[in-house]
């Protein structure tokens, strides 16, 4: 159980890595596997001097001989951004500005947030699709010609979905294809642009659904929940992040790498279960931890102001942290939190907080546990920007009553508890005392012990003492690592 939260120093010294990464790309593959001919005409058309090239771990093995290629072949100095602070999924601008680039390109899997900082540039991996095999998954899946179908890829076969599109058309007239639609005026990709004139340039019975970088239209008179699912892609995060969007809607998938199709037999429905859960668990929690796990996303600082004001109508203390990849050591260290509320990328938001030792949940279950007016029903929302003000999903924060403190009885733990503890107290309290709060029905007391040790820990470095310290001639130190130096021998 102790290595769930801190790993054994010998065995992480020690231990053999094996490397079962990408094999070098020919020379003569380069061109078409990453686009070198169009990234450069992106960089000398826009004259960016300074370029930022974004690679997955995977993908690191050619960051190189990528970079060498676009310097030879533009006036711009490339600059490869390996290790990101989050999901590689998400564009690392903050990594970017750290080294004065004028744009960014992304290369690999992406979520498709948008980025308003730094001109962007999707490459996405070409990765082979057997179309065949494909097409004949996709027909055993729907016999039914006339079933109406949503095909959904993972951006990496976006360069084959056409060609799919011309296999099945002739026989299925109903199935439509998602298109890739990148926000913003200064994102360019394989697919489109979407600016905010291309909402009016639709006739008023169309039906578009925009939603995680793709775009569609549905036929008029049907909704979303007419429509089956067909993914090309493997299973991962992309996939469940669709499924949990639109739970209504039964899914099938077909895997490039393995070539074999199947209906997802993941019940939604349990799924949707665990996230309740959670949102009891949040529901329960005095102290939440606001956890930081995106700088790229645009309007993640509105989403963080929109969290603590919902926090604390709802009479919960909460903390924000930024740590970049999360791991269970990392949360593990704030025992007083009660549980995590994740601002990540859609793909990212969805974590399973199982190992953890404190659930993790996301925006909207923090909104529908804190949020009065917001209900749990059948939809459920990723994408927090969807919950801002404006967005598809915002529900305004209700109205504090001076006589509203209500209760309500604790799914998991049966207890009785209040919905507005802190909501009734001033904004700077003594952390040191008890506060009994009281109203004709009930008396509750509220320490906030682990509250108030949060708000007192504090962190220092190392002292400078300049002018303190003796100077004195440097000599040879030690030699080997920690657990075994070289003069130390080898008796125990």
């Amino acid at each position: 159980m102790s290595d769930a939260f801190s790993s054994s120093s010998e065995n992480v010294i020690q231990r053999v890595v094996h490397v079962t990464g990408k094999i070098n790309a020919p020379q003569g593959e380069l061109e078409e596997l990453y686009q070198i001919r169009k990234t450069c005409d992106f960089i000398n058309e826009h004259q960016f001097e300074r370029v930022a090239l974004q690679f997955p771990n995977e993908l690191l093995v050619d960051s190189v001989a990528v970079a060498v290629e676009i310097e030879s072949n533009s006036n711009a100095k490339p600059f490869i951004l390996g290790d990101t602070s989050y999901g590689s999924c998400c564009v690392d601008e903050v990594a970017a500005e750290h080294v004065g680039a004028n744009c960014i390109v992304h290369y690999g899997s992406a979520c498709l947030s948008p980025s308003k900082r730094l001109p962007l540039m999707y490459v996405f991996e070409r990765r082979a699709l057997d179309l065949e095999k494909c097409s004949a998954a996709f027909r055993d899946l729907h016999p039914d010609t006339q079933s109406h179908v949503v095909i959904l890829y993972d951006v990496n076969y976006v360069h084959a979905i056409n060609d799919l599109l011309t296999l099945l058309l002739p026989d299925y007239p109903n199935i439509i294809i998602s298109e890739l639609v990148v926000e913003g005026e200064h994102c360019y990709s394989h697919g489109r642009t979407k600016r905010q004139h291309d909402d009016t340039s639709l006739s008023d019975d169309s039906q578009v659904v925009y939603q995680f970088g793709r775009r569609f239209t549905l036929k008029e008179g049907l909704s979303i929940t007419d429509y089956r699912m067909f993914y090309v892609g493997q299973e991962g995060a992309t996939l469940r992040n669709f499924m949990m969007t639109w739970n209504r809607c039964s899914f099938c998938s077909f895997d490039p790498i393995k070539t074999t199709a199947r209906t997802e037999s993941v019940s939604i429905n349990r799924a949707l279960m665990k996230r309740y859960y959670a949102i009891e668990r949040a529901k329960d929690a005095s102290v939440v931890g606001i956890l930081v796990g995106t700088l790229g996303v645009a309007d993640y600082l509105s989403i963080i102001q929109q969290l603590k004001e919902t926090i604390r109508g709802a009479g919960k203390k909460s903390y924000v942290f930024a740590m970049g990849k999360l791991n269970v050591p990392k949360l593990a260290n704030f025992l007083e939190i009660d549980i995590f509320v994740l601002i990540a990328c859609p793909e990212n938001s969805l974590l399973d907080s199982s190992e953890f030792y404190k659930p993790v949940v996301t925006p909207f279950e923090m909104e529908v546990a804190c949020n009065k007016k917001r209900e749990w029903s059948e939809e459920y929302v990723t994408d927090f920007r969807h919950l801002l003000p404006g967005g598809q999903s915002h529900v305004p924060l209700a109205d504090r009553q001076e006589d509203d403190d209500e209760t309500d009885v604790s799914l998991i733990t049966g207890a009785l508890r209040s919905q507005n503890l802190l909501s009734s107290e001033p904004e700077v309290s003594s952390f040191g005392s008890s506060v009994v709060l009281r109203n004709q029905a009930l008396t509750v007391a509220n320490t906030n012990s682990a509250a108030s040790f949060l708000s007192e820990r504090s962190w220092r470095g190392l002292e400078k003492k300049l002018g303190e310290t003796p100077v004195v001639k440097a000599v040879e130190g030690r030699r080997g690592i920690a657990i075994a130096y070289e003069e130390e021998g080898t008796s125990p």
